[in-house]
């Protein structure tokens, strides 16, 4: 692991905090509205709200840049679904009319801006005072799961060439130089010695020595 994806890892997981407990807090407030209205609460925006939660607790028990944290890179890859599944259930809410959509105003805007405390409220007396939170909501999940991808991909990088520097070596270094032999300059063999064969007879004594009668 280098000093670059160190740094790399802490930015990523310091922007996965923003942008969950942005996203977390913006949801748990307009719940709050809600349930104060006493009406139903949108399967989406619970949705939200839970995947906003894990993943505050996950980037922040992964946030020191540990092997065991790049090993996490599975877990990255399954939020970084999860956070593009709000957005697209979210943004499916309002479409392209964004905070001219009904749903904002009869479900969002009209609750985030505590409107039904207020009686023979007209349409155009409400403004677009919930916008920028609706608007937040779903730029911030958008950065999630881009930032959730990049950690994804770092991970598995520095898992591979972490693997790869620490497995035994198993194969002969084929850039090292193959030995010759002296006498024939063709490259040696490796001799196996066969425990069944007879051993080799002494060798004959030559021209030169002694021989006693």
């Amino acid at each position: 692991m280098g000093a670059a994806s160190k740094v790399i890892h802490i930015i990523l997981r310091v922007f996965e905090v923003i942008c969950s407990v942005i996203v977390l807090g913006l949801v748990a407030r307009f719940l709050h509205l809600v349930s104060q209205a006493g009406v139903s609460v949108d399967s989406r925006i619970v949705y939200a709200i839970i995947t906003a939660s894990i993943s505050t607790l996950f980037a922040l028990v992964f946030i020191a840049p540990f092997i065991y944290a790049y090993l996490a890179f599975p877990m990255d890859a399954i939020l970084f679904v999860m956070w593009i599944v709000v957005f697209g259930l979210l943004t499916s809410r309002t479409g392209s009319a964004m905070c001219n959509a009904s749903w904002y105003w009869n479900y969002w805007g009209y609750y985030w801006g505590g409107w039904w405390r207020v009686p023979d409220l007209t349409v155009w007396d409400r403004g677009y005072g919930g916008c920028a939170s609706w608007r937040a909501v779903l730029a911030f999940s958008f950065l999630a799961a881009m930032a959730y991808l990049v950690s994804t991909i770092l991970g598995a990088v520095v898992v591979h060439h972490y693997r790869r520097k620490n497995s035994p070596v198993t194969t002969r270094d084929i850039s090292a130089p193959i030995p010759q032999s002296p006498a024939t300059g063709r490259p040696e063999t490796a001799q196996v010695h066969d425990p069944r064969a007879p051993p080799s007879a002494p060798a004959q004594q030559t021209m030169g020595t002694a021989v006693d009668v």
